[in-house]
């Protein structure tokens, strides 16, 4: 078997794997909780995101893998499912309750996934829309989930930032239960819809309203559509079923303006398919960066910028889909410059201020930015440090981190160090984090770690000719079998570090609605000035100084 043939294999059983993983997800609480949610009249969260987005489109599931292997697999996709689809031609983010897990309640990682699709939609400026179902907070683990300032309160937090501050549509259909402070969630957006004989929206059920004031009551009385439709006043739209509801969700879209659609644009150069041979099965082994992006990127207008310069980093304008990108990308193996000898996916002083100006250049043209991650990390040595390497490495950072265009990662391979900061890494709020299935993120690699640990014992082991004792050899072990686990990308999902795991065959489709989601409005300033209220801070700053001066 060739070495490409080895590395389809591979690939494929990755993607494979992946695909069979997510099958199971996806199945929520399983058969008999489907059933029962059939029995009481309901459509399940999918079927409802179903019925909701726009036929034949996509659904971009985010954080399908969180909590997928913590609390004994007994909280696939942590009660609820998040993700963006098209609704009437309009990309928006949903957030599902899935009533078939643990009727829905909150897990700690509920508000991490919540929270993650609320980020979305305020950073890309597109619409939002909750399915409320559930049982509300998951007692016995209410530590991690109701105090801390990202706890349950950071999602009203945001529904109210969203309402006020950022104008970002918010619509709420309660589809079940919405019990207690969740109730706050629909309370908080700009339309609620509730659903006859199926919602009910209440600070507290009737067993606490029995307890705490002596009320005896139904859940229709104290909190059912009816009541909220045409006495409270909260709710403002009543549904005959799910079906019902899920349409005046779409007419709710029909009334928003409509949005612009890119252009068209050419098909790749290469077969898509090829992206399973594309990288080696060995991951330490160089391969062409060129050959994957020409499977993902559209066909032409293809521009490297300064090929010749620090060519271990691809920096190119390009088309996806139509759509006018910028690329920044690692390069792996060795190759020739005048400056010496580079090894890709290290970044040196010359490859980082190549970086910087590029980014600088696609902020003054508006011009979002893809990310292809394949780094080791940066230089180091006295060559390194007395060319600069610290001061070059901050202007990429910062060059990153203060551009306002959209920004979209793609972790292909290794994502190690500073390097990964430096390419937009996740704590520098890219709109989109995703990975392949043979991403590896982490500080540095198992072999590194154990020579950072290990290695003066190794050294004196060896000067003095002893064998390595069989407790060192051990914990050697235990440490090289704690990275692999920890560099796997299915564990970094399961953690949030990405937003999705992806079959590297969908890469395109995925990458295309990311942007035309992160692209759709024309304010794309970095989302956390705006929240803060610095959005303005440097012309408020000058103002105030002036008429202080003046």
């Amino acid at each position: 078997m060739s070495p490409m043939q080895s590395s389809a294999r591979d690939m494929r059983r990755l993607a494979g794997d992946l695909h069979e993983l997510e099958r199971k997800l996806r199945s929520g609480g399983g058969p008999k909780k489907i059933e029962k949610q059939h029995n009481e009249g309901k459509l399940t969260a999918r079927e409802r995101i179903d019925h909701l987005i726009d036929r034949g489109t996509m659904f971009l599931e985010i954080g399908l893998l969180i909590a997928y292997d913590k609390y004994d697999g007994q909280a696939p996709g942590a009660g609820v499912v998040t993700g963006l689809a098209k609704i009437e031609g309009r990309p928006a983010v949903i957030v599902a309750n899935d009533a078939t897990v643990k009727a829905g309640a909150w897990w700690p990682e509920t508000i991490t996934k919540i929270l993650r699709a609320q980020e979305i939609a305020m950073r890309n400026r597109v619409p939002i829309v909750y399915l409320v179902d559930s049982a509300g907070v998951n007692l016995p683990l209410q530590d991690g989930i109701f105090p801390g300032q990202y706890g349950a309160a950071r999602i009203f937090y945001y529904n109210s930032l969203m309402r006020r501050r950022l104008h970002i549509p918010q619509i709420a259909a309660v589809m079940g239960p919405c019990i207690a402070g969740g109730a706050y969630l629909p309370a908080l957006s700009d339309v609620i819809i509730m659903v006859e004989k199926a919602s009910f929206m209440g600070l507290g059920g009737p067993n606490l309203v029995k307890g705490a004031v002596g009320q005896v009551t139904n859940a229709e009385t104290l909190g059912g559509a009816a009541m909220h439709t045409s006495i409270s006043g909260v709710a403002h739209y009543r549904a005959e079923n799910d079906t019902a509801c899920l349409e005046i969700i779409r007419q709710q879209f029909r009334q928003m303006p409509n949005t612009i659609t890119p252009p068209k644009g050419n098909p790749p150069r290469l077969d898509p398919a090829g992206l399973y041979d594309a990288l080696p099965a060995d991951h330490r082994l160089p391969y062409q960066m060129e050959d994957v992006l020409g499977r993902i990127l559209d066909t032409g207008d293809f521009l490297e910028f300064q090929p010749d310069y620090a060519p271990e980093f691809l920096c190119a304008a390009a088309q996806l889909n139509g759509r006018r990108i910028g690329v920044i990308a690692n390069r792996r193996g060795f190759m020739k410059t005048p400056a010496g000898p580079r090894v890709g996916g290290i970044v040196y002083t010359e490859s980082a201020r190549k970086v910087a100006y590029f980014v600088e250049n696609a902020e003054r043209h508006r011009l979002p930015l893809l990310y292809v991650q394949d780094v080791s990390g940066f230089m180091v040595g006295v060559e390194a440090e007395t060319a600069g390497i610290i001061r070059a490495g901050a202007e990429m950072v910062e060059a990153m981190a203060c551009a306002t265009v959209p920004k979209i990662v793609l972790t292909v391979n290794h994502a190690s160090g500073a390097g990964y900061y430096a390419m937009a890494g996740q704590g520098f709020d890219p709109n989109f984090t995703f990975s392949w299935p043979t991403a590896r993120i982490g500080v540095m690699e198992g072999d590194s770690a154990v020579q950072a640990i290990f290695g003066p014992d190794l050294d004196k082991l060896k000067n003095s000719g002893q064998p390595v004792p069989k407790e060192l050899d051990t914990k050697i072990a235990k440490t090289r079998g704690d990275y692999e686990r920890w560099l796997d990308a299915k564990y970094a999902a399961a953690r949030g570090h990405c937003d999705a795991v992806i079959d590297p065959i969908e890469t395109r489709p995925v990458l295309d609605f990311a942007f035309e989601v992160a692209c759709a409005n024309a304010r794309t300033e970095h989302l956390p000035l705006e929240v803060m209220g610095l959005e303005n801070a440097w012309e408020k700053s000058s103002a105030s100084h002036d008429s202080v001066t003046r």
